[in-house]
């Protein structure tokens, strides 16, 4: 099992997660490993069914192409259905055993049973209780079949069968030793008697005061890097106005229940804020081109980038030819982003090539922000939250839904009156959506 052909342009990647551990069976297409590039993350499926006998790439270890993760034995699939078979032999067998009260106190004690290294004969193989509790009832069942097998002075059977049963967590609590000075790990259940002999996480200076230093993901790396390099490399400047949002919260009242039943699909707010920009690209096309060299590059199309949060970081998938999808298009393609952004599955080409971007803070309840370019791109527009307040219209106060947008810009390609000029251009479409149909 190796490392899948990585991306153009990717050398190395990252393991991040083990989905199976050594002796698990795997079915076919069952994903076993997820590897992280800097933009995305793999799926590694399984190529056959077999067992997992050996992980040799770490999770957290960088790893090149078709580089060796682990090894797999090949096993068809009938051989993973015999298992069932095989416990349910066992438990029928132990359901008439019922033992006692006062036989279940005797046997309680396992450590007092245990037999001297001479009792043990070479042909047998001595498994000690603590390993028990890692396995899986199918590993236990095969071992229990085993007649030259003993268990720390019992007899293979009798204390397998007694095992099968039995939650393995509970064993594993059982044979837990406490973690090593210095160690900043906590282990996910806790058995109850540590839990009243230990103390309490709290804030007061009685209190642990634990740490945890975990690597940076790849993505996070890449995030940071380019948002480094964009405050770094631009002249980068913010400029702010607020739009009223009236317009567009009637009109998506008014015909929401009809653009979904024709679409299927809801009518968000995302869809009217790519046609203002893509309008407003078409008349300030600098604001939709970048620095390369000495030299200034301007795009004949609008690839919006739309930055959606995921549990991995900020992805910025890109809305191919923006200015000919229709609004019901947009938004359907911003939900497979969203979803897709959630389960890893986005494409490295799928967040490249972008000319514009939109970021939406409001979701989260910001207000107001500052939003980062970015490169090599020359802007960014900042959505925020819709809030109603009193503003001044014909000279009377009145209450409206208002949103602050921020236009984020490379001073060094866009002067401040085109940068002001394009915000108010978007602004002026969103308080009056007619434009958009007209495109004037």
């Amino acid at each position: 099992m190796k490392v899948p052909v990585l991306p153009e342009s990717i050398s190395e990647a990252t393991v991040a997660v083990w989905h199976k551990k050594p002796g698990d069976f795997v079915e076919l297409d069952d994903v076993i490993v997820e590897i992280e590039t800097d933009k995305v993350v793999l799926e590694v499926p399984a190529e056959d069914s077999g067992v997992l006998t050996e992980i040799k790439a770490k999770e957290g270890e960088t790893v090149g192409e078709e580089r060796g993760l682990g090894i797999m034995e090949r096993k068809p699939k009938k051989d993973s259905k015999e298992t069932p078979t095989a416990e349910s032999d066992s438990t029928k067998k132990e359901e008439p055993t019922q033992v006692a009260p006062e036989e279940v106190t005797k046997e309680a004690p396992e450590e007092a049973t245990q037999v001297a290294p001479e009792e043990v004969t070479a042909e047998q193989e001595v498994v000690p209780l603590s390993k028990l509790g890692t396995m899986k009832k199918a590993e236990l069942v095969e071992l229990a079949a085993s007649l030259n097998v003993q268990v720390e002075g019992k007899t293979t059977k009798a204390i397998l069968i007694d095992r099968i049963n039995t939650t393995q967590s509970g064993q594993e609590e059982a044979t837990q030793k406490a973690p090593e000075k210095g160690t900043q790990e906590v282990p996910e259940e806790v058995p109850l008697e540590s839990q009243k002999n230990s103390p309490e996480l709290s804030l007061s200076p009685q209190g642990n005061r634990l740490e945890e230093r975990v690597p940076m993901s790849r993505i996070r790396k890449t995030i940071a890097n380019r948002l480094h390099s964009a405050t770094q490399n631009t002249a980068m400047l913010t400029t702010i106005n607020e739009v009223d949002m009236s317009s567009i919260l009637s009109m998506r009242s008014s015909y929401k229940e009809a653009f979904e039943k024709k679409y299927s699909v809801k009518l968000g707010l995302m869809s009217f804020f790519v046609k203002a920009a893509v309008e407003s690209l078409k008349k300030f096309p600098t604001v939709n081109a970048y620095i390369d060299g000495d030299d200034i590059v301007y795009h004949a199309y609008c690839d919006v980038s739309v930055a959606i949060s995921s549990d991995r970081g900020l992805v910025v998938p890109v809305l191919r030819d923006a200015h000919k999808m229709a609004m019901h298009d947009i938004e359907k393609a911003i939900i497979d982003f969203a979803v897709r952004a959630q389960d890893g599955t986005l494409g490295i080409d799928e967040m490249s090539g972008g000319t514009f971007t939109i970021s939406n803070g409001g979701v989260f309840g910001s207000l107001l922000s500052t939003p980062i370019l970015n490169s090599p791109q020359s802007a960014i527009l900042g959505m925020h939250k819709t809030q109603e307040r009193p503003v001044v219209v014909d000279g009377d106060i009145v209450i409206r839904p208002m949103m602050y947008l921020a236009l984020s810009y490379d001073h060094q390609i866009i002067d401040g009156k085109e940068a002001v000029q394009f915000l108010i251009s978007i602004k002026d479409a969103l308080e009056d959506p007619t434009r958009l149909l007209l495109k004037v």
